[in-house]
């Protein structure tokens, strides 16, 4: 009897120690938290790979759940399936080329504080302290708060 209330607690506690996004619900944001990771056309690895990704910490919208594979959606709206392994709760943001210019990260969220750091189109960094039309935005230590409108990543979901 023992054995078996230990085992209980054992498997109770691998449960309640699940990372935090395999507990939410769809549709929610996530990153992908290795340095490649597979996108298939299906949740198994017996469905074929369409793309590979070799960019850790993107951005991606998680779109649905089925076991431990999760329907993903990158910022070109390309949909697929990966392992939930392969993510992380992290929120990250994806600086946009929609001007194809470096995009301003300010000392405060204001469109006239002072410009702190230009982030490329494509430059990838932490997101944090989203309200009001502005995120905090961290590249490497090197923050500022960014309009997002310029980034992939933050728009509401529900």
């Amino acid at each position: 009897m023992r054995i078996l209330a230990f085992m209980l607690i054992a498997i109770s506690g691998a449960f309640l120690s699940a990372p935090a996004i395999a507990q939410q619900e769809p549709p929610y944001w996530a990153s992908i938290d290795e340095p490649e990771a597979r996108m298939r056309t299906g949740p198994s690895t017996e469905y074929p790979t369409m793309w590979i990704y070799k960019r850790e910490k993107l951005p991606v919208k998680i779109l649905a759940r089925y076991k431990a594979w999760r329907k993903i959606e990158d910022h070109e709206g390309t949909q697929g399936w990966m392992h939930a392994r392969l993510l992380s709760a992290s929120r990250t943001g994806l600086v946009l080329a929609t001007s194809g210019k470096p995009v301003a990260m300010r000392a405060s969220p204001n469109s006239k504080a002072k410009i702190t750091w230009l982030a490329e189109p494509g430059v990838v960094g932490s997101l944090s302290q989203c309200e009001k039309g502005w995120c905090l935005f961290d590249v490497t230590g090197r923050q500022g708060y960014i309009s997002v409108a310029d980034i992939w990543g933050d728009e509401p979901l529900k």
